[in-house]
């Protein structure tokens, strides 16, 4: 059985010399140690130009791309399932994963739709990285800044690293088989088939393939560790505390988004890894933000500066519908990344509080959500929805209602 929430620790590989070597010796190109970047070449170029159709529930894929996605990728998914969902293909969830946490897509969503776009001033700026660049800054969007929200799952309070390099102690050097479905049944679990596949798609283990049963998924027979991905384990596990994500309020209290975390540990053994990856600055944004706000069947449409903190917001918000303003509340943000940033009412006395941050603060982009959920105890969600950033306006200091369209609910019922 699998130790899910022991610490890490020494019965990890060691970083020993030989280990050194073989990581000093490694080039890394699209095929080598692992076919990863030619399958999220595949990925990119699935999305181009005009991005795709996502589910309008948990944002993955839509079931009609699935079958032709699984076709091109390299290692094809067997699966005999009547109904197969982007989790019955382990590559392209995986895959799927990656691309949501490098950032270089974004979700959009208008109503009940979503569409998954790249970032195009991005993706020219990864076109330019080397093979070594894109293989490190896609291990460290898998390992450090993803969590499992971005499928749809519940917010896992390990990181992916944590799983993989408690799974990875599990793993004898003779490897595991697995003559059965029942056998393999404890992957799906932990660490997750996603991350097996990913595993293997970085070119950390081997894995062998068998065929589907009917009625049944992906069939694994055997998984064995891999030297390049021992040797890379054992370098994140000696590094473990330096690196591994930070709490909920330290990411918070630092919005910048830049892949960098690995690269003080590997550059001196890929001198080659120069660039890297920023999502986000961190810097603050003077300007006009335009919101469609909605509460059930009633919008409104705002302008409001970024230099306005949460509560000024709240009371620009409420004020349109003639609600009043002296109730508790907090601000539910998600970024690019899926990480997501809680914002409460001074009383509360949970941090961050929202007097302590202003809107030009949070990497928002056109096509975000804000969603305000107003009087605690009624739980009014009032849905702010950015439709544009406009250059700083002197003739707003604060905010201005430009647009009315239907009738609010009464806040207090027909008191």
């Amino acid at each position: 059985m699998i130790n899910r929430i022991s610490p890490i620790s020494h019965d990890l590989p060691k970083l020993t010399p030989e280990r050194k070597k073989i990581i000093q010796e490694q080039v890394i190109t699209s095929e080598s140690p692992g076919i990863i970047l030619r399958d999220f070449q595949t990925i990119l170029k699935f999305l181009q130009p005009d991005g795709v159709e996502l589910s309008s529930t948990n944002h993955l894929f839509s079931l009609k791309y699935l079958q032709e996605l699984n076709d091109s990728l390299s290692y094809p998914t067997q699966t005999k399932l009547k109904r197969p969902q982007q989790k019955s293909y382990p590559y392209i969830h995986g895959l799927y994963f990656v691309l949501r946490t490098s950032g270089l897509s974004q979700v959009i969503t208008k109503g009940k739709k979503a569409r998954l776009y790249l970032d195009t001033n991005l993706i020219k700026i990864w076109q330019g990285f080397n093979p070594t660049e894109q293989y490190f800054t896609l291990l460290e969007s898998w390992l450090l800044w993803g969590n499992s929200e971005v499928l749809g799952e519940h917010r896992d309070p390990y990181a992916p690293l944590y799983r993989c390099l408690q799974f990875w102690r599990e793993i004898p050097d003779q490897g595991l088989t697995f003559s059965s479905y029942r056998e393999q049944e404890e992957l799906i679990y932990y660490p997750s088939l996603y991350n097996v596949a990913l595993l293997h798609l970085f070119g950390l283990i081997e894995l062998g393939l068998g065929e589907a049963e009917p009625g049944k998924g992906w069939r694994l027979t055997s998984l064995k560790r891999l030297p390049w991905g021992d040797a890379i384990i054992g370098l994140l596990s000696e590094i473990y505390h330096d690196i591994q994500p930070g709490t909920d309020e330290e990411i918070i209290i630092d919005f910048r988004s830049a892949f960098a975390k690995l690269k003080p540990y590997l550059q001196p053994y890929f001198p080659e890894w120069q660039q890297t990856l920023v999502i986000f600055e961190g810097l603050f944004a003077q300007a006009i933000y335009i919101f469609k706000v909605s509460l059930m069947n009633a919008w409104r449409r705002i302008a409001v500066s970024s230099a306005l903190n949460f509560d000024q917001l709240v009371v620009a918000v409420v004020q349109t519908c003639n609600f009043d303003h002296e109730h508790l509340y907090r601000f539910i943000y998600k970024d690019r990344l899926n990480r997501s940033f809680e914002f409460s009412h001074p009383f509360v006395g949970i941090p961050p509080q929202t007097s302590d941050y202003c809107l030009g603060e949070l990497p928002l982009e056109v096509g975000n959500h804000l969603l305000l959920i107003f009087d605690l105890s009624n739980e009014w969600e009032f849905d702010l929805y950015l439709e544009q950033i406009l250059p700083e306006d002197d003739n707003i200091e604060q905010f201005r209602l430009l647009e009315s369209h239907g009738e609010p609910p009464s806040q207090y019922g027909d008191q």
